[in-house]
């Protein structure tokens, strides 16, 4: 999503953004520009041949100054085309989350470390992600730049769907992906704890992922499922965001996630556990809630507060509000990402 967006504010500055996909999927992105697909095969991911020649074609035809790869595969895929057919651009790597976390052994950062060895540039998401990387990685540091993510100014319109409108009161927003690093066991468990005090709290799950189904069991297990519901992928989360009355953010492993700046904007109270760059942005009883990880008492009290109508409890949404708008729009972002690709540019001038 980021990309699609980062991709659309490069486009309007007068450059070209193409975006290409390295496995196949349906999301619908919000991007109007020239994309390709490489069709890859998240089996082969290591021998890949029939996508890394169809990126390397790609490459020849568009005549690209910067190859970006967003996380995930995609620097695998960059870097294994670029040795077999020999393209010559640049490789600039973004850093999205605490890598530390998945990196564990010495052969994953063997390995890993091959693969950063060909980015340019090594592009955080916060200054703890980049840190974090540094201390992994010293023969990189000279590479790391941090460059947070960013949100898209929305006008909502007052005649828009309310899509919480039916819901229990208070309704308790989590949105991300049903993955390990979301923690949504634990969520039910701090939901059950809400509940004690507020009974007429209500869950809602925007997002989809492996473990959707194992969750969705788990709430038929603690006869939840009145209280907790779940609608899959959506791209409108953000009016999600913004008709609950707090957002709920449990991950024990994160980058920067732009659901917290996504709240701030909505000024909707956001509580979520101190892991990866959350800090960087959730100051506690400034800009949000900040919980120890893994302190599920605290994380249920700091929801309970948060749901209170107080002057404290308004300054601190003015607050997240003014540090989004004044440091997180795409529309800067953007031009940060282009400071890197220009720096880039000079050093092979």
């Amino acid at each position: 999503m980021f990309a699609a967006q980062l991709a659309t504010h490069i486009n309007a500055r007068g450059h070209k953004a193409i975006i290409v996909f390295v496995f196949p999927g349906k999301a619908t992105l919000p991007f109007t520009g020239i994309t390709k697909h490489l069709n890859g095969s998240p089996k082969k991911r290591f021998w890949d041949l029939k996508a890394w020649r169809k990126l390397a074609q790609i490459i020849k035809e568009e005549k690209p100054d910067i190859i970006q790869a967003n996380a995930g595969d995609t620097l695998k895929y960059a870097v294994l085309s670029k040795l077999f057919y020999r393209w010559k651009q640049p490789i600039v790597f973004r850093n999205a989350s605490t890598i530390s976390l998945y990196i564990k052994t010495a052969s994953a950062k063997m390995l890993n470390g091959f693969f950063f060895r060909y980015a340019s540039r090594i592009v955080s998401v916060s200054k703890t992600s980049a840190t974090d990387f540094a201390k992994l990685f010293p023969q990189y540091q000279e590479n790391i730049v941090t460059v947070p993510i960013g949100i898209e100014e929305t006008n909502f319109r007052a005649t828009e769907e309310n899509v919480l409108e039916q819901a229990s009161k208070p309704a308790l927003v989590h949105v991300g992906g049903f993955t390990y690093e979301k923690n949504h066991v634990r969520l039910l468990e701090i939901f059950e704890g809400i509940q004690k005090e507020q009974p007429g709290a209500s869950l809602h799950f925007v997002g989809s992922g492996p473990l959707q189904g194992q969750i969705e069991e788990l709430v038929k297990q603690k006869g939840l499922s009145h209280k907790v519901h779940f609608y899959g992928f959506r791209n409108d989360a953000m009016q999600f965001i913004k008709n609950a009355d707090v957002l709920l953010l449990p991950s024990i492993i994160e980058g920067l996630p732009g659901v917290i700046l996504e709240a701030f904007y909505c000024k909707t109270p956001v509580v979520a556990y101190d892991v990866g760059g959350i800090g960087e942005v959730v100051i506690n009883n400034k800009t949000g809630y900040l919980v120890p990880k893994g302190d599920e008492a605290l994380f249920v009290k700091s929801v309970l507060t948060a749901l209170q109508d107080t002057q404290t409890n308004q300054q601190l949404v003015q607050n997240a509000w003014n540090m989004v708008m004044n440091d997180y729009l795409n529309t800067g972002i953007a031009g940060k990402f282009l400071e890197v690709y220009h720096s880039i540019k000079k050093l092979s001038a």
